[in-house]
């Protein structure tokens, strides 16, 4: 190895190496962009003890772009010093996770190529051309030659939103499919991830490099379809907005025919009056965007099946938050399988989601079920049918107005614990029951009523103009309020509100797709604003039956699960990091299409046909509060103290206590430690807290935890340190010595994490009056190097 090899960084490499290599291949000169060092993730959220930072990031060294947003390959550079083998596997994974089909690995002089379209993995002398890239991939992809202007026309990036790379895939594959010659396509995005930017830029870049169904010189016309009004007004009015005058809505019996860009809802295309679609030929669409396609239109039974099948010419492309399921299984069948699947658990991974806290919170008639007494009637004097209601019953059979009010208090008592103009949706059995929850909830919070009347509102179908402007505010992060929203169905799906902190659950969810859904109204990030993570509310045990789904992407951060009593206090707290439980019974089926049917307000009159007796008296408490953990096979969540679960973590990780002390007592490895016990959801205050044990050293209390180890405090290990060290302190002089003692006094009063920022501690009082960081190193100790191996031995004697 030369002096120079030795010397060559991975930057050198890439730089005086790398950088020429591609440039001498054609990479770098217009159109063929090289990117360096690209971004590609923003490193997933991780929240441990209530605080947040962000993990790693992911990086490319070099993406190489056929086009400005088309990009061909990845290169993965190592130091000279290193084997190009070296970056193998890191260019394999970022190829696939990019979706690309071609990869290098090199050390600056070997250059390792990996071909997904042959393959092969080899040697090479040289990166390949451009055009050699798009030749093989054309040819292994079966592409047409008049396929390449649609498919390398650029995004529109007018908005300077720059789609990200999973949107990037999502587009190219669709376009792809298309230029096979695929009648329909699904692509499956979780929520939250920019669907409607996908649906945008495909058809912007249709639109402009003037794709059709015929093959003629002329630009294309396109529905955008879906089942609400909202899911097609907000697109058409922001995202595609760049279609100026091309866009149009189909409403009203507006049917004209002279515009390219169309939105439309199944139910203006078909009234109950006239088939409004049929104004149009069969063959006038030559791309149709079914929005939220699960929801029904791809079902035979469904009236508005009619719709897709009368523009049958048309290529038809569906998206959809839900995987293959029961419930998505018409999707499946009628689009067949998705050219792309981008899950809710890989965008928390990259962080371009937020992940959730879940709190199991349990009433007594949740817990045992509730039984009329003898006799027993309801609020207009109906005798209650002698049964045992379950949840699932609960104001669908029996309106309990104690339970009711047991959420709206545990709900208020936990918005005043955390943040009380936190964004929060309430899902409720129906209209009525909303109507309930929202006065309830405006009693509990009538200090903020009196200052902010819509504090509480209702958004359900009933309240038609006045609901949506209720929603647009909560919608607006520049309003304070509303901040409580009551629904049923209306919000499950297609509401963009970024900052939702708070999504409860008071009504059993049967459906996995609805669960989603329901689940995407938190998902959406606005760190900006502050919203990093969101709390899942859990009064039905929804959530944690619902993690028993193998394809449920994304284990919640921690599952917090509350007991609170009839006056809705909470009565026991365990947490706990988990991501699966028991399958629901089968009994736990609710159909959505009923859950807004009804009566829309609080009944105070005996309803003609009793639709469910209401029960006003009786006590409901809150009574649990429990933690999840995998079992050792990681298939079931069995119920877990925090403590326990953060010992058996300690176990996985480190086998015995030798190990974990003998990378804790390194001040270098005690970082790794730390780094992935924190990644694990292991914080050191919460746990001191958990185990009561506000004096004992970290590693200790581990210990404990892990292997009932003796517990002891910071002082104890302290003057067992000053013992043990006693050579080390003879070294030194008077002040010297000092120092170090001063430094243990600190370790008793703020633990180990002191010495991570050693300099700043410096600084202040006691040390500042030896001089200043550098003056106590070199005057005290001999330099700096001395010194910090001073303090390191010191670390050292701490954990002998």
């Amino acid at each position: 190895m030369t002096a120079t090899t030795q010397i060559m960084t991975e930057a050198d490499t890439c730089r005086e190496l790398v950088t020429p290599k591609l440039v001498e291949a054609g990479w770098g000169n217009a159109p063929h962009v090289i990117g360096e060092q690209r971004t590609f993730t923003n490193g997933r959220i991780i929240v441990t003890g209530g605080r947040v930072r962000r993990g790693k990031q992911k990086r490319a060294d070099y993406l190489l772009y056929y086009r400005r947003d088309y990009p061909l390959a990845v290169v993965e550079a190592k130091e000279l010093g290193l084997p190009a083998e070296t970056g193998v596997q890191q260019a394999k994974e970022y190829a696939e996770i990019l979706g690309l089909k071609f990869a290098y690995a090199t050390n600056g002089h070997r250059i390792i190529e990996i071909d997904y379209t042959t393959g092969t993995e080899r040697e090479v002398d040289r990166f390949a051309t451009p055009a050699e890239l798009w030749q093989r991939l054309t040819a292994a992809t079966a592409l047409p030659d008049p396929a390449t202007p649609h498919l390398l026309e650029p995004f529109n990036l007018l908005s300077g939103k720059v789609p990200r790379y999973y949107q990037q895939i999502a587009i190219n594959r669709v376009i792809e499919a298309i230029l096979l010659g695929q009648k329909r396509v699904l692509a499956t995005l979780a929520t939250g991830t920019g669907k409607t930017c996908v649906a945008f830029q495909l058809c912007w870049k249709l639109w402009n490099s003037r794709w059709n169904r015929t093959g003629e010189y002329r630009r294309p016309k396109i529905l955008f379809l879906a089942d609400r009004n909202i899911l097609v007004d907000d697109p058409m009015a922001k995202m595609f907005a760049p279609f100026g005058d091309a866009r149009h809505k189909i409403a009203g019996g507006d049917v004209s025919q002279s515009r390219d860009m169309y939105f439309g809802i199944y139910q203006a295309l078909s009234t109950a009056n006239e088939d409004v679609f049929r104004q149009y030929r069969p063959d006038f669409f030559d791309l149709i965007i079914i929005d939220e396609c699960h929801r029904g239109s791809s079902r035979n039974d469904s009236n508005w099946r009619a719709v897709l099948d009368y523009f049958a010419p048309a290529v038809q492309f569906g998206m959809t938050a839900t995987p293959l399921r029961e419930e998505s299984r018409d999707s499946y069948e009628y689009f067949g399988n998705p050219v792309y699947t981008y899950s809710l658990r890989q965008g928390i991974e990259d962080g371009f989601l937020a992940p959730y806290r879940v709190h199991r919170v349990i009433t007594t008639v949740d817990a045992a079920g509730w039984r009329p007494s003898k006799d027993e009637l309801d609020r207009f004097g109906r005798p209650v049918p002698d049964d045992e209601y379950q949840t699932k019953d609960f104001e669908r059979v029996i309106a309990l107005r104690a339970r009711t009010q047991a959420i709206a208090k545990h709900l208020t008592d936990f918005l005043k614990g955390t943040d009380r103009f936190a964004k929060t949706i309430v899902f409720c059995v129906d209209q009525e029951h909303a109507a309930e929850m929202r006065q309830q909830l405006v009693n509990l919070n009538s200090d903020l009523v009196q200052q902010y009347p819509d504090y509480v509102c209702r958004v359900t179908a009933d309240e038609g103009a006045i609901g949506l402007t209720h929603l647009a505010h909560f919608q607006d992060v520049d309003k304070p309020t509303p901040v409580i929203l009551t629904t049923s169905q209306l919000l499950t799906t297609g509401v963009d509100a970024e900052m939702v902190k708070n999504v409860v659950l008071a009504r059993v969810v049967g459906s996995r797709a609805e669960f989603k859904q329901i689940i995407g109204r938190g998902t959406r990030l606005k760190v900006d604003y502050g919203k990093e993570y969101f709390n899942i509310i859990d009064f039905t045990g929804t959530a944690t039956r619902h993690f028993a789904d193998p394809d449920f992407d994304g284990d919640p951060a921690r599952i917090e699960e509350v007991t609170i009593d009839d006056a809705g206090e909470t009565v026991e707290s365990i947490i706990e990091t988990p991501p699966g439980v028991e399958e629901p019974p089968a009994d736990y089926t609710v159909d959505s299409t009923e859950a807004d049917a009804g009566q829309g307000e609080i009944i105070t009159e005996p309803p003609e046909e009793p639709r469910k007796f209401y029960v006003d008296g009786g006590d409901v408490e809150v009574i649990g509060h429990l933690v999840y953990d995998l079992d050792t096979d990681g298939k079931k969540l069995q119920v877990v103290k925090y403590t326990e679960y953060s010992g058996r973590t300690v176990r996985t990780l480190y086998p015995t206590r030798d190990a974990l002390q003998s990378a804790w007592a390194n001040p270098d490895t005690r970082a790794e430690v730390l780094r992935e016990l924190t990644e694990r959801g292991i914080s050191f205050e919460e746990l001191a807290a958990s185990a009561d044990q506000p004096d004992a050293d970290p590693f200790d209390l581990l210990c404990h935890l892990a292997w009932n180890a003796p517990l002891l405090t910071r002082r104890q290990r302290a003057e067992q340190a000053r013992k043990a060290a006693q050579d080390l302190f003879g070294q030194y002089g008077d002040s010297a010595r000092e120092i170090l003692a001063l430094l243990l006094d600190k370790y008793i009063e703020r633990g180990i994490v002191q010495f991570n920022a050693l300099s700043e501690l410096m600084k202040v009082q006691p040390f500042d009056r030896f001089g200043s960081p550098s003056e106590i190193a070199t005057r005290h100790f001999g330099g700096i190097k001395p010194f910090k191996e001073a303090v390191s031995r010191l670390q050292t004697a701490l954990y002998q």
